[in-house]
């Protein structure tokens, strides 16, 4: 007859170490990458003290690189917007981390508080305003790595078209 203490469970699984998966250093998964931009936003002692605002253009900082990917740091006053644009042979994650952007696609337009994350493959285009009267800054990270930004022909009035829905 079995009782509970004549029954042993071959052991915990988190403790045999061969069983487990280590960790990765660097992303492959979008999953992954949408973690990895989650996690800079969260620790803004690795990015805070190296935003600058320019009012003539965009500033942007290459705030890291891996395996076939790359991590930039965007800041936006208000009125700075990117142009309609694709991302070449990159997909990407964009990551709001202070302040308000707008993104315009075809399909309409999305507002994107702090916080906001938009996930994109190659072949997505789209541009990136910042209608706001504050600031925003935000968080790109592209894998593979961005090697083109092909600017779009197609007026950002055209991308106004309708409001996107979550």
């Amino acid at each position: 007859m079995n009782s509970d203490n004549d029954l042993q469970i071959a052991g915990d699984l988190l403790e045999v170490a061969h069983l487990l998966q280590p960790p990765r250093e660097h992303p492959v998964t979008v999953a992954e990458f949408v973690g990895l931009a989650r996690a800079i936003a969260a620790d803004r002692a690795q990015w805070e003290h190296l935003v600058r605002y320019d009012a003539t253009s965009r500033w942007y900082h290459r705030l890291r690189t891996g395996p076939g990917y790359e991590v930039w740091l965007l800041s936006w006053v208000p009125g700075q917007g990117s142009g309609p644009h694709g991302h070449g042979r990159s997909s990407g994650v964009l990551t709001v981390l202070e302040g308000a952007l707008t993104e315009r696609t075809e399909r309409g337009t999305r507002a994107l508080g702090a916080g906001a994350q938009r996930v994109f493959a190659p072949g997505y285009a789209h541009e990136v305003v910042n209608d706001a009267l504050e600031p925003a800054v935000s968080l790109h990270v592209y894998y593979p790595g961005l090697t083109e930004m092909p600017m779009h022909t197609a007026s950002a009035a055209a991308c106004e078209a309708r409001p996107v829905t979550a």
